[in-house]
C-alpha cells in the first residue's frame, strides 16, 4: 500500500493511499507522518466525518471521562438527539 505525502503551498497535507484488503473489509493504511500528525498509534481508535459536498475528515477518537452523575447510555442518547437536529441547533446558532 504505497501512497504519496505532500503539503501544499496553501499549508494543506494531502495524502495519497491505494485501499487494500484487510481479511474479509478494505482498509488503508497511515503514512507514518500521518500517524504522527493525527498523534495516533496502534490500537488508538479514529472516526471518519463526512461533511457535505462528499468530503470525509479523519479524526482521532478522544476518550474523556464522565463526571460520575452521568451514565454513559444518556450521554449516548444525547448525541443521537444532537446528531439527528443537527440542522435545527445550526439555525439556532446564526439566530
Amino acid at each position: 500500500m504505497n501512497g504519496v505525502v505532500k503539503v501544499t503551498k496553501d499549508k494543506q497535507f494531502r495524502v495519497t493511499r491505494k485501499v487494500g484488503r484487510m481479511g474479509n473489509s478494505l482498509g488503508v493504511s497511515l503514512p507514518k507522518a500521518l500517524a504522527e500528525k493525527l498523534n495516533v498509534s496502534q490500537g488508538d481508535e479514529v472516526e471518519f466525518v463526512e461533511h457535505e459536498y462528499g468530503e470525509v475528515v479523519l479524526k482521532k477518537v478522544r476518550q474523556g471521562q464522565l463526571p460520575e452523575h452521568v451514565r454513559s447510555e444518556v450521554l449516548a442518547a444525547f448525541f443521537d438527539v444532537f446528531e439527528e437536529d443537527t440542522g435545527i441547533f445550526e439555525d439556532l446558532r446564526d439566530r
